[in-house]
């Protein structure tokens, strides 16, 4: 079957997707924890938006802002593999997730850096810092009982920034189970008084049909007071 398919001239590519498919069937979706949970014990990684360029591009960015603006406290709400963490310099920093597996290999990862700390999300008990990240994580919230209170919990943790890396854009049905685009600022307007946007930063590397060489995140900027 497998020669069969390579021999269909236009449609093999298209087929032999189907093929793969039909090998590995996804699992079925229970909701965006448990989908990330799954995924890093699994031994999956963060995804694109945390390699190669785009981690670049983010890296730039945020290093750019925490240094500019004399940020020494950070605290970060979807850590993931810490693979984005290798390129930041935060003076501080606490990183948060939903996945035990992810936050063992931080913990490991880091281990030397006195720096750098990391714990469940569920064990949160309100710290907060200056600048509050969320970077690749509100379109991995499906649900609007997940999304409503980590935007919530997001902008209660910033003290005078928060910073999201994601779309903005209301898209609800998408090919990918774990996926839903929200336009997050619309909430960010209804929700959080005292909180404006400060700065949009369009993606360098815009999405042309290639996630792991573009992205539809934008780097969304808020603050408590203007931005200098």
């Amino acid at each position: 079957m497998k020669d069969l398919i390579k021999r269909i001239p236009v449609l093999g590519p298209v087929a032999r997707s189907v093929y793969r498919r039909w090998l590995n069937p996804p699992k079925p979706f229970h909701g965006s924890e448990d989908y990330w949970v799954e995924r890093y014990r699994e031994g999956g990684n963060s995804g694109a938006g945390s390699y190669n360029r785009l981690a670049e591009f983010k890296a730039e960015v945020l290093n750019d802002f925490v240094a500019s603006h004399d940020i020494r406290e950070v605290i970060e709400f979807g850590c993931g593999d810490g693979n984005q963490l290798t390129l930041a310099k935060y003076p501080s920093y606490l990183g948060l997730d939903v996945s035990p597996d992810a936050i063992e290999r931080c913990t490991r990862r880091f281990a030397k850096d006195a720096n750098k700390a990391f714990m469940l999300v569920h064990d949160y008990a309100g710290q907060t810092a200056q600048l509050a990240l969320s970077l690749d994580v509100i379109y991995h919230l499906t649900e609007d009982e997940v999304f409503e209170p980590y935007m919530e919990t997001l902008f209660g943790a910033g003290r005078d920034y928060v910073v999201i890396y994601s779309s903005d854009k209301d898209e609800p049905h998408t090919p990918s189970a774990h996926v839903r685009h929200r336009q997050f600022s619309q909430w960010v307007r209804a929700n959080a008084p005292g909180w404006r946007l400060l700065r949009h930063i369009p993606n360098r590397y815009p999405y042309a049909g290639d996630n792991d060489t573009g992205s539809l995140a934008d780097f969304y900027i808020y603050g408590r007071g203007s931005l200098t």
